[in-house]
């Protein structure tokens, strides 16, 4: 009678600590998630002496399809291949103020999820926001900097 009074508190005493240690672990993961932030590059533009010649020569040597505004580059979301993304490709003139107060001759677009909720994270890491969140037709944007002076823009494209 003892072994089977035993036998079965530790087994009840052997689930209950699996049943706790279960749940602090699912609870350290939880604490540990944190929102994703960047899902992609969405653009690279950079400074050069002449967009438009930039532009041709790209097009001839690289078969890039240009317009003034440089080429997008069409791709399939991994996690869901029914979802389109877009990477723009763009030359600005080497005297633009797009990307000030940077003095770098490049700027990237990272592609985001929840750009407010972002923003608001970033606010909290005192992170330097340039200017407020603008839409338009095709998403939403703001500009950042990183630590070494480099203008970022994040954009959440619309669906």
């Amino acid at each position: 009678m003892k072994k089977a009074i035993l036998t079965t508190t530790l087994i009840i005493t052997s689930f209950l600590l699996g049943f706790a240690f279960n749940k602090i672990i699912d609870n350290n993961k939880t604490a540990q998630t944190k929102m994703k932030k960047v899902t992609g590059i969405g653009g690279i533009f950079f400074k050069c002496k002449d967009p438009k010649a930039i532009n041709e020569w790209y097009n001839k040597h690289l078969g890039f399809d240009t317009s003034p505004y440089g080429t997008s580059f069409e791709w399939r979301q991994d996690d869901d291949s029914t979802k389109k993304g877009l990477t723009q490709w763009n030359p600005f003139p080497e005297n633009t103020k797009y990307f000030e107060p940077s003095t770098k001759d490049f700027m990237i677009n990272y592609i985001v999820d929840n750009l407010e909720a972002l923003v608001e994270e970033l606010k909290k890491e005192n992170v330097t926001i340039l200017d407020k969140i603008e839409t338009y037709d095709y998403g939403k944007f703001v500009h950042i900097v990183d630590i070494e002076g480099n203008k970022i823009q994040l954009w959440e494209p619309k669906d």
